[in-house]
């Protein structure tokens, strides 16, 4: 069994791609890397926020069902999502900007030795914000040159991690003995485990609850990626999936990058996805990310059938002059 490298993405459910793309990009400060459809729903966003080249690793993505009730919270869930900046001077920072906006977040605390807030979007979605200052570990990603946020305070990838689960037995055996992570150390009801090299771009925080289970909605988390080198390792994990007996999707082109995806544990969707290759690409170069409604080679034959199916959202930045903001004391 090939190491896990660290997460990869993590999507979530919106209920306005037009909110969350204001919110990801005029108040986290996130670029949008893509904006495209979900692959296997058509009439559904699927819009990706990243850092300035959209690495693995630094991405969060989120898709628009119409339709969908509200996430319920409970047991059984990916139950936070995790973003990074680089020091506790940026936490101080990021203090004064959710303030700002009026974002709902909580004060900081020291979680295994990493300053933390926890914060809300307008749907209630839940992040943690994790300061990197005395870590090493993987590496993060490039702030968005061309963002509000400035370059020294902005968020640099995906953090831990965070489900709440009713078995943590069981979940310990899933983390570490089929998917290669080790236990690092527990702080109350919360485990720490991690992978590859370690550090907050390679974590997954349990927390251990007696919640009634959870259900799934927008406000809440559809799945977690991994990372993983290539095709040859995701033929791998397919492998070794066979031999533990678990069901899997098996091999899923997403052209920006390929995956396996697999229930381990009831009701958590993980996905393994690959390095690359990326999103900039024939269709978007660096400059244009996210401007277009980008799709992947077996939809573009149904580009003009798609854009009538989903309302336009106006993504362009390329022409707008963005100031870097700063808060006086």
């Amino acid at each position: 069994m090939n190491k896990l490298k660290g997460v990869h993405h993590v999507t979530a459910i919106t209920s306005s791609a037009e909110k969350i793309y204001q919110f990801f990009t005029y108040i986290l400060g996130l670029r949008l890397v893509k904006k495209t459809v979900n692959q296997d729903d058509i009439n559904t966003y699927h819009l990706f926020f990243a850092d300035d080249i959209g690495s693995s690793g630094t991405d969060v993505t989120f898709f628009d069902f119409q339709g969908i009730d509200k996430h319920e919270k409970g047991n059984d869930e990916i139950s936070r999502i995790g973003l990074r900046v680089k020091d506790n001077e940026s936490i101080e920072y990021w203090i004064k900007r959710l303030n700002h906006f009026g974002v709902i977040f909580e004060n900081p605390i020291n979680m295994f030795g990493r300053k933390t807030i926890f914060f809300e979007d307008f749907d209630g979605q839940e992040y943690a914000l994790f300061s990197d200052e005395g870590l090493n570990g993987v590496p993060g990603g490039k702030p968005w040159v061309k963002g509000p946020v400035p370059n020294e305070y902005a968020i640099i990838g995906l953090g831990p991690i965070s489900l709440r689960i009713s078995d943590l037995n069981r979940i310990n055996h899933v983390l570490t003995e089929f998917m290669g992570m080790s236990f690092i150390s527990k702080e109350g009801n919360y485990n720490l485990f991690e992978m590859g090299l370690g550090g907050n771009g390679a974590s997954v925080i349990v927390e251990e609850s007696e919640l009634n289970r959870s259900w799934q909605g927008y406000g809440g988390v559809h799945h977690v990626a991994f990372r993983i080198d290539d095709k040859r390792e995701l033929d791998e994990w397919i492998q070794h999936l066979n031999i533990i007996g678990a069901r899997h999707s098996g091999f899923v082109d997403r052209f920006y990058f390929k995956s396996l995806y697999t229930r381990l544990y009831p009701n958590i969707l993980f996905e393994f996805a690959t390095e690359g290759p990326g999103f900039i690409d024939d269709q978007e170069d660096y400059n244009i990310l996210g401007e277009t409604l980008a799709l992947p080679p077996k939809f573009r034959g149904k580009q003009e059938q798609i854009e009538k199916l989903v309302r336009p959202i106006n993504t362009i930045r390329s022409n707008l002059n963005i100031e870097k903001e700063y808060y006086n004391e």
